[in-house]
């Protein structure tokens, strides 16, 4: 069974997102893909990979994909969040923090630790 890995990003962000999975292109199509609403369409139209799209963060995708967490159906998250923008979600951007927390499940919130767990996931399949 293939490993999943959900991709979020704010709106700041999605422009970031997008080139790192045209960048990890041949890596991310090794993961079932899920993703919240509007960065899914946008990663499903402008890149090769498909994916499984929940609702918007705003209506409740952050809380989609933690309830994957707590039910043992993710591997990793790669969420780019702006620091430098308030959320109105923020609540539930935080319960999504502390259920990867609580569940041992990698989140990345930046470039950087985003191809950490990305490398680390792909480890496991080689």
């Amino acid at each position: 069974m293939p490993k999943r890995i959900a991709l979020i990003a704010h709106d700041e962000k999605k422009d970031d997102l997008i080139q790192f999975a045209r960048d990890y292109q041949s890596t991310l199509s090794r993961f079932d893909l899920i993703a919240t609403g509007t960065t899914g369409k946008l990663i499903n139209e402008r890149t090769e990979l498909e994916v499984t799209r929940m609702q918007s963060g705003p209506l409740g995708g952050d809380q989609q994909i933690g309830a994957e967490v707590a039910h043992d159906r993710l591997d990793g998250i790669i969420f780019l969040r702006d620091p430098l923008t308030a959320q109105p979600h923020e609540p539930d951007v935080s319960a999504l923090l502390r259920v990867c927390d609580v569940h041992d499940i990698p989140i990345s919130t930046n470039l950087a630790t985003a191809i950490m767990v990305v490398t680390y996931l792909e480890a496991d399949f080689d």
